[in-house]
């Protein structure tokens, strides 16, 4: 039996843990070739080798996709290893920034924006038109954050990179509808994932804190976003885009 996703190539920047590793985990078992994008080359070669020990296709690159340079190579070798680029889950991110706007320094700001936001500018900038070359349009999925839709004190370089972020999501969305290209981003609610244990699940009180926020009274698993993720590379979710979707456990219905 075939599946929604065979012959699809996807691009997961941050693919080498949490929601990205799970994303690429979901997609491979769907059919489609993936190509991911980390820093970490030891690790990202082992989750590639993981998927394809699977029966999975799956590529690593080394990228740091603040880096244009590195956001086009990613580009560069989906085609070049499987013949074309059919979607992408752009989620690479984290938090350098932390406490009142007035403590924080230029280079904790600049390094929020640029690895949430600016990584996710340059990544669409060279995947939409191989996209588009491909043919027969693709689908492209934003991993903007709860924070991208609603404040939160003490964080305020990464909620502003990721309100950006659905911004940028939507104008994109406009300009590439009429190619057939679909541009979504999703707003995630607590995840247990590696930066999330670092930075707020940092003990069982905090962990407890954060579930308490959502309806659901608890921490979503990376599992539960990559299968969202996996309609929207779809052709199954054909006419969604430019949309900001919550996948939050009813975080924002509050």
């Amino acid at each position: 039996m075939s599946s929604r996703l065979d012959s699809k190539v996807v691009v997961i920047t941050g693919g080498t843990s949490g929601m990205g590793l799970a994303v690429a985990q979901r997609l491979a078992s769907e059919g489609a070739a993936v190509v991911l994008g980390a820093r970490r080359k030891d690790v990202g070669e082992q989750a590639a080798a993981d998927i394809r020990a699977t029966g999975g296709r799956a590529l690593f690159v080394p990228a740091d996709v603040t880096v244009e340079e590195d956001a086009a190579a990613l580009v560069t070798a989906a085609v070049g290893e499987f013949g074309r680029l059919d979607g992408a889950f752009n989620n690479a991110g984290g938090i350098n920034a932390f406490g009142p706007v007035p403590t924080v320094d230029r280079g904790a700001w600049d390094a929020d924006i640029a690895q949430n936001l600016t990584s996710v500018f340059y990544c669409m900038k060279h995947q939409l038109p191989a996209i588009t070359a491909s043919g027969g349009g693709g689908s492209i999925v934003n991993n903007a954050s709860n924070l991208g839709v609603v404040g939160m004190p003490e964080v305020a370089a990464y909620v502003a990179a990721k309100h950006a972020v659905v911004g940028l999501t939507r104008a994109t969305a406009l300009e590439v509808a009429e190619q057939g290209v679909r541009v979504n981003a999703i707003t995630t609610g607590g995840v247990d994932t590696p930066l999330a244990r670092a930075t707020m699940l940092t003990s069982d009180e905090a962990r407890a804190h954060i579930a308490s926020l959502h309806p659901v009274n608890r921490i979503a698993e990376p599992a539960e976003i990559a299968s969202f993720v996996a309609y929207l590379l779809s052709d199954e979710s054909s006419f969604i885009t430019g949309a900001a979707l919550a996948i939050d456990g009813g975080f924002t219905a509050r």
